[in-house]
């Protein structure tokens, strides 16, 4: 009778969060956005608030805040992609 390995500890830690996480198109999008934008954008700009579906992202800076307005259709489909019916419904940039 041989030993069973452990299992990775990293796909339990995954299961839990995603458990954990609530179910609202602000948490959905912040658990993909790294993902779905890369970490350049990830470092200048994070969803921070959600009302009726849409989805705030607060941006370092004005440029970037207009550079991510001229990608919304973009980053909108990538998110759709991601995460289908769970996707937001537009996203607003701010600084």
């Amino acid at each position: 009778m041989g030993r069973i390995a452990p299992r990775p500890a990293s796909e339990a830690l995954r299961v839990a969060r995603d458990r954990a996480a609530p179910q609202t198109p602000l948490a959905a999008t912040q658990a993909v956005w790294l993902e779905v934008v890369g970490a350049a954008i990830a470092a200048a700009a994070e969803p921070v608030a959600e009302r009726r579906g849409e989805i705030t992202v607060r941006c370092e800076s004005a440029v970037w805040a207009q550079e991510l307005e001229m990608m919304g259709t973009e980053l909108r489909t990538k998110l759709r992609e991601r995460l289908g019916e769970a996707a937001p419904v537009g996203l607003r940039f701010e600084t």
